[in-house]
């Protein structure tokens, strides 16, 4: 696992697309909290990341989705994932090879927003007056959601036999978990699947875990949502029918 860790990484960060998704990515929540109006920290007053936090999910449906299209996709173009299964290395040791670097490249995405915490911590009047619960919730809300995208994202990937099927397919697919099916629920002809379907959503557990309280109920959802997609991945990728 720990060889396709380090090779998927290496891969990544060798072609210019991955500068060019997290520097969009960071380009993209600065728009939000510094300069598009009616969005910024001093449009709204409040010194804290509510901005970032709000719009990061959407915008980690394009990055996510960008980081794990090329994961199966692109090796079975180009023949490699033919030799790649032929070297002692289990299934799973590749599948989670994949899934951590990409989660690794996530966690990179997220840490120079760390800049924009210290610079609203500092604009904070009085200095400091930031909710860290709420700041430190929300980003582990934002990895594991994070986490929960790159399952999808791989699960796409696996299917797909190009990058931009992968990229669209994935895309599709965290949208469709992160929010459709809770406004499936808001519509009038269903009002009892309502409560269920907003349940089953990643967004209402990622609001959850945002206020700043880790729930044990929302950690398990993730992790089985998760664990579900790279079980989904991993029977996909063990049929070898591409």
């Amino acid at each position: 696992m720990w060889t396709i860790l380090k090779k998927e990484i290496r891969s990544f960060l060798s072609s210019l697309i991955a500068y060019m998704v997290m520097l969009v990515f960071l380009i993209a929540v600065g728009l939000f909290l510094w300069i598009l109006k009616g969005y910024t920290v001093f449009d709204l007053g409040v010194a804290g990341m509510d901005v970032l936090f709000q719009f990061a999910p959407l915008l980690f449906i394009f990055l996510v989705s960008a980081i794990t299209m090329r994961s199966f996709a692109e090796e079975k173009r180009l023949g490699t994932l033919e030799t790649l299964t032929t070297h002692p290395i289990s299934d799973w040791g590749i599948i989670l090879g994949k899934f951590f670097a990409a989660l690794a490249l996530v966690f990179f995405a997220l840490l120079p927003t760390l800049v924009y915490v210290y610079t609203i911590w500092v604009l904070g009047d009085p200095r400091g007056n930031l909710d860290t619960g709420a700041t430190l919730g929300s980003y582990t809300g934002l990895l594991l959601l994070g986490a929960a995208f790159v399952s999808m994202g791989l699960f796409a990937s696996v299917w797909a036999d190009n990058q931009i099927v992968a990229l669209i397919t994935g895309m599709a697919l965290c949208f469709v978990f992160y929010q459709l099916l809770g406004m499936l629920g808001d519509m009038p002809s269903l009002p009892l699947l309502s409560n269920i379907l907003e349940w089953l959503t990643l967004d209402f557990h990622y609001r959850s875990i945002s206020r700043g309280v880790l729930d044990t109920r929302d950690i398990i959802y993730f992790s089985s949502f998760t664990g579900l997609f790279l079980y989904f991945t991993k029977l996909k990728f063990s049929s070898r029918k591409w």
